[in-house]
């Protein structure tokens, strides 16, 4: 085994350019069917990036180093664990001895620990620059911002990386290997990686190229293992489910070799222009035979930069996108006059079906007229979802077997609580609001809601006072977020549950819980609660219900929610919508996709499993918050707005931060005190160049959230309709990060309070969700998250980076968003101290084969090295190197003398660097492969 391990060491098997490959000679040697007998016991690697764990089955340590030139051979070192994991690359270990790691920003602040940035190194190991290029020199070898010492230098490697939560780093790549495509910020190296997965693939590299002016696209070149080579189509297929949508490249090329640089680094200007063949597609052409359909094959050609193509094609298989989609259809209107969606190209995606499309099409209809004002309507006919409802009805099909829209909430009460009263209150409520009696079934294909007549509805009762007073609490709570997480079925209700709690004989809570597809935040809030401490104190004190007192607090509704869905259909019209939408496609034209520093990467299917971080903000931290809103003319909404999107940028370094938010949908008085689902999804789009002044990014966030509020009516189902963002089923379209801030909480006589922060269902509707809620002693939140994509570490750092933004915003407001404190001072020293914390004193009066004496005299008869059956003791090396070095001191050799060294590696190699280094000179090592004809001259 040891044997065939230096085989491959020396002799990659089948390299076709005859250089073995570093990245391919780590993967082939963790691929080895290793014996658990081998005498191997530590394996280093170096070089390029390691791709995979080890395999539990490997018998041996494997530590991965990595080390620029411009840092001597090693700059930090680790062990990499056996682990049978394949889509996440190992770290590169920690500082070794006397060297210094910083992970740094554009402005050379620390970044927190999973944040990606600019790797810096210093230490005794850093070059003192490169010969004769004085201006590189400059540019790549720095002062060292953290070190007193004078004349101390960092070098500026170009790779990206960032620390982990246990010290480790993690590289992520070369900077420049890094690319954007259609607002895809993608690394190159993560395609490589799971690409280099596939059984017949030997060695693979993947480039952004841009053959056509702005037609950017991803390009894979593969050398195979045997003379087969897999298809386009096999690996199209073998990464799909590795990756996302924007990640799968627009071409295959297959090569004999990759074309090399003089230092054995594949030269990628070199790779050849993938020829414009029929990529992926591997069936029988079949050739346009209609007028129609020869002029969309026409078309499609022309726009996708594809020879030719079949009726039967696949449009996304072919590299379209939804940039391509919109040229191809404004094509189509300059040369059939027909006017068709987007979606119909994503939808109908092939020339054949497309062509269908056109032929059924009906470009004569005719905008309908503007819906009269809300009124009430006759409940005998089918009752249609709101837009509202449409949109999360849609979702919750997605996930029937998770509680993604449940909404539990605590109402907490102060003292003893008539339970008579209470449950018959919520009766009255039920009664009182139809939403919290609608169901929701679909007939003759069309969603519609059933409104059931009143019932009685059970109020559970748990009495906890039996359990030890310190347990009663949390039973309380494992007890409703057992509740919370039961699935509700839309087609039977009811969508809305109960238990009433008794912790002590004057301590209650009354746990709900809502299917959101009935109810938001401002019924919750401002209607529900408000409601209920008004028919409770009518109930309690034994006044008459709502039906026979007119005297009650709580006039009759005008309106019903499903007079609202009616009116709303009725109201927008093409006329009104296209008004909003223009709006809306100018704001959003080329939307950027915020990629956050994950733990994890993206599975190929967005999921919904989630946890959340509580946070807290002092009191005073609040209102001088409130105070510099007041002074700078915006909301509260607008300054922790402000705030996110800062952290958000110096998290991604994006200067294009989207985030969604939703508007209340409440600019009718006729549903003021209606409970429903009113809320409608706004996506917030901010500029954060030019490193804006916190004050000045104020400015730019008020006018495009005042933008966006003053086209707040557009269904997000209609935006997302007609932006057709680029299809991933990862990911939510258009906006990743959500931020919300809870309606003000009403001042109730009763002293009652609300609170969605007890109860969590495990679920996250997107990658990242900040709740606020201001309440007179601070405010309250969470950031929810999803789990697959972050550790609970990380969103714990996350909260702490926020509080401590918004500290220096309210301290000085003035400040550059790039250099606002995020790290706290634990932080500050953990990354730039005791991480870097690796002196160590090694002699200094001594040279390396002095030390290497020293070792002989200790251990003269252990084994020193060992190759194929050749092996010396220490005792042995030593003397043939002393014999070696007298030689070449007879030569002449001495201080500052060059000796060349020309020999295969082997037991020999060994002899002759230590010979000349006890001579006094300095080795030159030359590969025998090098041309014989080679003059050296020094």
């Amino acid at each position: 085994m040891i044997r065939a391990f230096w085989r491959i060491v020396y002799n990659p098997p089948e390299c076709p350019n005859g250089k073995p490959s570093r990245n391919l000679f780590g993967l082939l040697i963790l691929l080895l069917d290793w014996p658990d007998n081998v005498a191997l016991r530590t394996l280093l690697t170096g070089g390029d990036k390691l791709h995979n764990y080890p395999l539990p089955s490997v018998p041996f340590e494997l530590v991965n180093n990595y080390g620029p030139t411009e840092n001597t051979v090693v700059t930090t070192s680790g062990v990499v664990p056996a682990n049978s994991q394949t889509n996440v690359a190992p770290p590169i270990g920690q500082a070794i001895a006397n060297t210094q790691v910083y992970v740094l920003d554009e402005q050379m602040q620390p970044v927190p620990i999973g944040v990606s940035g600019e790797l810096y190194i210093g230490g005794e190991g850093v070059a003192r620059g490169y010969v004769n290029r004085p201006d590189l020199t400059v540019e790549k070898f720095i002062p060292n911002p953290f070190s007193n010492e004078p004349g101390s230098r960092l070098y500026k490697t170009g790779d990206n990386a960032r620390y982990l939560s246990d010290g480790n780093i993690e590289f992520l790549g070369r900077i420049d290997h890094q690319v954007k495509i259609r607002g895809f910020r993608i690394e190159l190296g993560e395609i490589e990686a799971a690409i280099a997965l596939h059984p017949a693939v030997l060695q693979t590299v993947v480039v952004a190229r841009e053959d056509v002016p702005d037609r950017k696209y991803l390009a894979v070149y593969i050398v195979p293992k045997q003379s087969d080579a897999p298809t386009s189509s096999a690996l199209r297929d073998f990464i799909q489910h590795k990756l996302p949508d924007y990640m799968i490249p627009g071409a295959f090329v297959t090569l004999d070799a990759l074309p090399l640089t003089p230092n054995g680094k594949v030269d990628r200007k070199a790779l050849p222009v993938p020829a414009p063949a029929r990529p992926y597609l591997e069936e029988n052409y079949i050739a346009p035979s209609t007028p129609v359909e020869k002029v969309l094959a026409q078309i499609w050609s022309d726009v996708l930069g594809v020879e030719r193509v079949g009726i039967h094609d696949k449009f996304l298989e072919l590299g379209g996108h939804s940039l391509l989609a919109t040229q191809i259809i404004n094509r189509l209107y300059d040369t059939l006059k027909v006017e068709l969606p987007i979606s119909s190209l994503l939808s109908s995606s092939t020339i054949a079906e497309q062509a269908s499309s056109i032929d059924e099409a009906d470009a004569g209809e005719k905008p309908g007229n503007l819906a009269p004002p809300i009124q009430s309507i006759s409940r005998n006919q089918k009752l249609p979802l709101s837009w509202n409802q449409q949109q999360l009805w849609f979702l919750a099909q997605l996930e029937l077997e998770t509680p993604v829209y449940n909404e539990p909430s605590t109402i907490r009460f102060a003292g003893a609580i008539n339970v008579d009263a209470l449950a018959k209150t919520l009766n009255e409520l039920i009664k009182r609001h139809e939403s919290l009696r609608t169901r929701f079934l679909t007939v003759d294909g069309q969603q519609v809601q059933v409104i059931d007549p009143p019932s009685a509805f059970n109020l559970t009762v748990v009495d906890l006072r039996q359990l030890p007073q310190q347990e009663r609490e949390a039973e309380a709570l494992r007890l409703a977020t057992l509740e919370s997480k039961q699935v509700f079925d839309l087609t039977t209700g009811p969508l809305l549950r109960s238990t009433l709690m008794q912790l002590a004989d004057e301590e209650y809570r009354l746990f709900l819980t809502f299917h959101h597809i009935i109810i938001d935040g401002v019924s919750l809030y401002n209607v529900f609660l408000t409601e209920l401490a008004a028919l409770y104190e009518v109930f309690s004190n034994n006044k008459p219900s709502l039906q026979h007192a007119p005297q009650t607090p709580l006039a009759e509704l005008p309106v019903q929610y499903a007079d609202f869905a009616v009116w709303q259909r009725q109201r927008f019209t093409e006329e009104i919508l296209d008004r909003q939408l223009n709006y809306w496609k100018q704001q959003l034209a080329d939307l950027p996709v915020l990629q956050l520093p994950y733990d994890r990467p993206r599975s190929a299917v967005q999921t919904f499993r989630g946890a959340r971080q509580c946070l807290a903000l002092s009191k005073n931290l609040t209102e001088a918050l409130k105070a510099l809103s007041q002074q700078e003319g915006v909301t509260l909404y607008m300054t922790l707005l402000a705030a996110f999107k800062t952290l958000l940028y110096r998290y991604t370094s994006s200067e294009d931060i989207v985030v969604g938010t939703v508007s209340a949908g409440r600019n009718r008085p006729e549903i003021s005190g209606v409970i429903g689902y009113f809320l409608n999804t706004l996506v917030l789009r901010a500029d954060l160049s030019g490193s804006p002044s916190f004050r000045q990014l104020l400015r730019r966030v008020r006018e495009v959230t005042m933008g966006a509020y003053a086209h707040e009516d557009l269904p997000y189902q209609k935006l997302v309709q007609t932006l057709q963002p680029e299809r991933n089923l990862s990911q939510n379209p258009l906006f990743q990060v959500a931020f919300v801030l809870e309606p003000p909480m009403p001042s109730l006589d009763l002293g009652w309070s609300i609170s969605q922060l007890d109860i969590h269902t495990d679920t996250a509707k997107f990658d990242l969700t900040l709740e606020l809620d201001s309440r007179p002693q601070g405010i309250i939140g969470r950031l929810e998250y999803n789990t697959d994509l972050f550790d609970a570490d990380t969103i714990t750092r996350m909260a702490g980076h926020f509080q401590t933004l918004l500290t220096g915003i309210v301290a000085n407001p003035h400040q550059p968003i790039s250099e606002l404190p995020l790290l706290s001072e634990p932080e500050q020293q953990q990354l730039l101290v005791e991480w870097n914390d690796t002196t160590f004193e090694y002699p200094t009066d001594k040279c390396i084969h002095s030390l290497f004496e020293e070792q002989v005299l200790r251990t003269p008869d252990a084994v020193a090295v060992v190759y194929e059956n050749q092996q010396l003791t220490y005792n042995e090396l030593n003397c043939r190197a002393n014999q070696l070095a007298h030689y070449l001191r007879s030569l002449g050799v001495g201080a500052e003398v060059l000796v060349g060294i020309c020999v295969e590696r082997s037991v020999e190699m060994v002899v002759g660097l230590l010979g000349i280094l006890k001579a006094g000179g300095a080795y030159v090592p030359l590969d025998p492969q090098y041309p014989t004809e080679l003059e050296l001259t020094h």
